[in-house]
């Protein structure tokens, strides 16, 4: 993913290029977050709220004005993508993506490239409308189709059955350019068998994208509750590496090898906005909860909206933004967190540029001695200029990363 080749290359590890001059300012990209939902499913802890109504046109205002503020601030930034995320992006109108698609490209110019990602919901309410929102420019469809198998998705409280999940996959297929679509797998009494022969339907009808994501229970979500009470049982340690392992063996037998901890991908057919954030590069966050992270006179920010819909309407619509004030990361924050998102990516870290981007070397923050532990126990692979989990760090990652920072 960064085999580029050009003025300013630097030789790594192996036969690799990496072209340094590129990689400093990596590609900036809008989050839009949508946060309402026709339900919410018990595992998810997403900032997402169902309404019986919704002020659409409201909702569209507010949406320019914070993309009109975030604009003045980085409009010098070439934009590289769009991603409708959620709730249900899916339920938006087509109309109000239409404007916000609009708004963006009268304030930023677009790369040739860019890629508009738009999640959804396999419904067939909401697949009826892919063509429109094909129209309103989106080239990317991302899929939530969690399960292959209806009595679990009626478990995990989804709102659509298995078939109308593959219908909507071959839709989306026929519509846009890109598609990907999510699984959960390691749901409740599910063996590594039956995830095994999931998983092989799913790649038979996959494209060129598949997220795979191991149930997790997330506090404040139902699920929470449940397990709590021992209503739930999830996989042990042990069970979880299986349905790991197994996970990473056939999506890259099936050409679609992971190249994050739960993303799989044919080769140039990874998500480009999902990228920036692994990648540590800039992104801007509109919409009720999100997050962002921009340079502002020369200061790593990170941006954080209200969370409450209606809060965030209305003082987007007042303040021009609906965020509350900026926090600056100094390079010690800015360091620890390109380390925990770099440390996903299969590639690993480029430690010239991780200095570059975040203003430290990622040796000073750094624990030598836990360092070398990790790769003596097979979890890192540490060289002068990279820094990689294997597999089996990546499946232990939260624990990798609490055990090597100083």
């Amino acid at each position: 993913m960064l085999s580029i080749k050009s003025e300013g290359a630097l030789q790594m590890d192996g036969n690799q290029t990496y072209s340094l001059s590129e990689d400093i300012a990596p590609r900036f990209g809008l989050y839009i977050h949508w946060p309402f939902c026709l339900s919410k499913c018990p595992y998810c802890d997403f900032n997402s709220h169902v309404r019986d109504h919704v002020d659409q046109a409201a909702f569209r205002a507010a949406y320019v004005r914070a993309i009109e503020y975030y604009a003045q601030i980085t409009s010098h930034l070439p934009l590289s993508s769009i991603f409708f995320g959620g709730g249900t992006p899916s339920l938006m109108p087509a109309e109000t993506v239409q404007t916000v698609i609009d708004t963006a490209q009268k304030n930023w110019r677009f790369n040739n490239d860019i890629e508009i990602t738009l999640e959804g919901n396999p419904t067939s309410i909401e697949a009826a409308k892919f063509e429109a929102f094909r129209l309103a420019g989106v080239n990317r469809v991302s899929l939530g189709v969690q399960s292959l198998r209806d009595d679990d998705l009626k478990i995990l409280g989804r709102e659509h059955s298995a078939a109308e999940a593959r219908k909507a996959i071959d839709i989306a297929q026929n519509t846009f350019q890109r598609t990907s679509f999510d699984l959960i797998y390691g749901r409740q009494d599910q063996t590594v068998s039956q995830w095994e022969a999931e998983l092989a339907e799913a790649i038979d009808i996959a494209g060129e994208h598949l997220s795979l994501y191991q149930l997790t229970i997330e506090p404040g979500t139902a699920y929470h509750t449940r397990f709590q009470r021992g209503e739930i049982r999830i996989p042990d340690d042990e069970l979880a590496a299986e349905f790991y392992e197994l996970t990473d063996d056939m999506t890259a037998a099936a050409g679609l090898p992971a190249y994050e901890v739960s993303n799989h991908a044919r080769p140039g057919a990874e998500s480009r906005h999902n990228l920036i954030y692994w990648q540590y590069g800039q992104y801007a966050g509109i919409g009720p909860g999100a997050h962002g992270r921009i340079e502002i006179d020369g200061r790593h920010c990170a941006t954080r909206a209200h969370r409450a819909p209606e809060i965030w309407r209305d003082k987007a619509l007042s303040d021009g933004h609906g965020t509350h004030p900026n926090e600056h990361l100094t390079p010690r924050e800015k360091a620890e967190e390109a380390l925990m998102m770099g440390l996903r990516l299969v590639t690993g870290i480029c430690k010239p540029l991780f200095q570059a981007r975040t203003g430290l070397p990622l040796d000073d923050i750094l624990d030598e001695k836990a360092v070398q532990s990790m790769v003596e126990s097979g979890f890192l692979i540490h060289s002068k200029n990279r820094l990689t989990a294997t597999p089996q760090g990546r499946l232990c990652l939260n624990a990798l990363l609490s055990r090597i920072i100083n």
